[in-house]
């Protein structure tokens, strides 16, 4: 990780006190999260606990059985 000074001139214990408060925010965030394998996705986030069949596809002339108001 790589932290960037883009404005002004820190002294070295204000970056000192800036890099504690990104560690101990990324370890507090590290002990939140359960421990999953990378790619995989939690129940609350899957799309198909809300969809729970596939919903059918349009066909050719679907345009046709569109309603736009006149």
């Amino acid at each position: 990780m790589t932290i960037k000074v883009i404005r002004g001139n820190p002294t070295p214990e204000e970056l000192a006190a800036a890099l504690a408060v990104v560690r101990a925010r990324a370890a507090a965030l590290a002990a939140a999260v359960p421990d999953q394998p990378p790619g995989t996705k939690d129940a609350w986030s899957d799309p198909s606990r809300i969809a729970r069949q596939r919903l059918p596809q349009p066909s050719q002339n679907a345009w046709t059985r569109t309603y736009w108001p006149g």
